[in-house]
């Protein structure tokens, strides 16, 4: 064994974009197309065999990296594609805004209707790498008659990246050991940071791994309801975003969720959990909210 095989990267910070950007004569955009390729290397489809790999700049200048991910033996609507996993990414870095992005293949159906998340998301430049001659072109040409947040919500709702705080708190007893502890913290704020408009049913999961560290995810809902993403992807696309480890190194989990949502969480946790990490441990807590008039 030659040593740890380095960490796989899936943000690139604004400082070494522009430099590689500079180095390389072209414009970050134009950059994006060439770091596609050997992006698709970090998905994980063992069941389609069809690597996708989703490259795109924040308002930040930094890049972030989105890939699909497949569970074997569980039921297609687990998966995770690769612009939700980059979506996901922005949000656990705290980007506000996706202004590009670069992927392997057209996106589907169902990742144009989970992008209209972000407010304004028509504006968002796309460019498919796999097409002969590749530009950019805005996503409101891949979704021309969009079904989104504005057909649902009022105008000042905040969207997918935009700050919010669900007012959630969870009792926390005093017995709880030092691990313990710091998964339900990170579940709760994962909870409260969940975009979750449409039912009211926020939701987080935080994940323990062998090496005592710990991944967050918020639940994701999207207008059109199928395309949402759960908690528990959410989480596991830090965990690969974060160590690129097997699913085996997840030892525990919590999951928080809002006491008499019309959405519960727990079942499908549960069921992913145990077929990707059988010994994970997983807790599960009911969350109060604040803020009554929610």
């Amino acid at each position: 064994m030659e040593g740890a095989k380095p960490k796989p990267r899936f943000v690139i910070q604004s400082s070494e974009a522009e430099s590689m950007s500079q180095s390389s004569g072209l414009t970050l955009a134009q950059l994006l197309p060439s770091l596609v390729s050997s992006a698709q290397s970090l998905a994980r489809p063992p069941i389609s065999k069809f690597p996708v790999a989703a490259v795109g700049i924040g308002a930040s200048g930094r890049v972030f990296i989105g890939v699909n991910i497949e569970f074997p033996g569980l039921p297609f609507h687990h998966t995770i594609h690769a612009e939700q996993f980059l979506l996901t990414n922005l949000a656990l870095n705290e980007e506000t805004r996706l202004e590009s992005f670069a992927v392997s293949a057209a996106p589907c159906g169902h990742c144009r209707q989970f992008l209209q998340e972000i407010r304004d998301a028509g504006d968002i430049q796309v460019l498919i790498t796999s097409q002969k001659e590749a530009q950019f072109t805005p996503l409101s040409n891949f979704l021309s008659h969009p079904f989104g947040p504005h057909d649902l919500l009022p105008k000042s709702t905040p969207l997918l990246l935009e700050p919010h705080h669900n007012a959630l708190s969870i009792s926390l007893p005093n017995n709880d050991n030092n691990a313990t502890m710091k998964l339900r913290v990170a579940a709760l704020e994962a909870a409260n940071a969940s975009h979750a408009p449409y039912s009211g049913s926020p939701s987080g999961v935080a994940l323990l791994d062998s090496f005592g560290n710990v991944f967050k995810g918020s639940y994701v809902e999207s207008a059109a309801y199928n395309p949402s993403l759960g908690p528990l992807q959410a989480a596991l696309v830090a965990f690969v975003a974060g160590c690129g480890g097997g699913y085996e190194e997840v030892v525990a989990a919590v999951l928080v969720e809002k006491e008499g949502a019309v959405i519960k969480q727990e079942h499908t946790v549960r069921l992913l959990l145990q077929s990707i990490s059988p010994h994970c441990h997983l807790k599960a807590f009911l969350a109060t909210s604040l803020d009554h008039h929610h």
